[in-house]
């Protein structure tokens, strides 16, 4: 992933292939969006000021996503200093402008995913959404022979979990090789203001897909990950756990067990209902029924594109 607009320097170019990634920190000498040939825009949100651009980079398919970073509270005093105001409109007690703010206080976050699969553009391709409920069975017999053919690679939690990538980036890490998790930042979350603080903590056994493979032998993991995970957080960026959203998306993005630490001040893509399943919850859920996942149904959204959508209609269940 790289983070590039008006001076600012890149942290890194994520690929889906690499093996070895290092983090630098540094400016890039080769832009890897500068020969970037737009194809067609896939996403374009006003509201969440972010555009998804489907393109070339040196003859391979790559998707560009390019978002708006939030407005710092400890760049306030300086971004209205130093602005240019130009002026829009003026009505009695109401003034509109058009703010140029300095490179350094209007930037860009950049996303790279080269070369792009077919999965990743459809992954960020507007479409339609329906709501799945999935029974225990629906699951063995339909989801998890389509997670086994379709899944993405793993390499890149892979590469975290053995250091090979992000490892400037870990903010705690505990080695047990059956309770221990990485925590470290979602790139969602440029690390400038705690409001919007968004940190994953991604498990070192590679056994656990999702909320689906979870049993009450889990339940030392969670309790771990909870409790360390908002020790840490509560020592390091100063966020108390009555402040935090801790939970577990179903479906995931990928299936390799993580779970999401949010601000319950951000509204954080995926916190809703129909995904977010609270760490507390899942916790006391497996308490009083080992078997609680295996068999209970559940509802997750799909868009009209997904693979998976097309397998529950095959088997009537839509």
């Amino acid at each position: 992933m790289a983070d590039f607009g008006n001076g600012t320097p890149a942290k890194k170019l994520k690929t889906d292939t690499d093996n070895e990634c290092k983090d630098t920190g540094e400016f890039l000498s080769v832009s890897p969006v500068a020969g970037f040939e737009i194809t067609r825009i896939l996403r374009d949100s006003a509201r969440e000021k972010n555009i998804f651009i489907h393109g070339k980079v040196k003859d391979q398919d790559a998707v560009v996503i390019l978002e708006k970073t939030p407005i710092r509270q400890d760049t306030l005093p300086e971004l209205l200093k130093s602005s240019e105001l130009k002026l829009e409109m003026r009505n009695d007690v109401y003034s509109t402008y058009r703010l140029h703010a300095p490179a350094h206080l209007n930037q860009i976050k950049t996303t790279v995913v080269c070369p792009a699969t077919e999965k990743h553009v459809k992954k960020y391709l507007h479409q339609e959404t329906f709501l799945v409920e999935e029974s225990g069975e629906d699951y063995r017999t339909i989801t998890l022979p389509y997670i086994s053919e379709q899944s993405f690679s793993l390499q890149w939690v892979y590469n975290i979990l053995e250091k090979k990538a992000e490892a400037d980036r870990i903010v705690f890490e505990d080695p047990d090789p059956d309770t221990g998790f990485f925590l470290l930042p979602d790139f969602k979350w440029d690390q400038k203001q705690i409001e919007d603080l968004y940190l994953l903590a991604i498990v070192h056994r590679r056994d656990v897909k999702s909320l689906r493979d979870l049993t009450s032998e889990h339940l030392p993991l969670l309790a771990n990950i909870r409790s360390k995970g908002e020790d840490t957080i509560q020592k390091r960026f100063g966020v108390p756990s009555s402040k935090l959203r801790v939970y577990l998306h179903y479906q995931p993005s990928y299936y390799h067990l993580h779970i999401h630490f949010t601000s319950v001040d951000y509204e954080a893509p995926g916190c809703g209902v129909e995904r977010a399943h609270l760490l507390s919850d899942v916790i006391q859920n497996l308490q009083a029924d080992s078997s609680y996942y295996h068999n209970r149904s559940m509802t997750f959204p799909l868009r009209a594109d997904d693979s998976l959508l097309l397998k529950f209609k095959e088997a009537g269940k839509l």
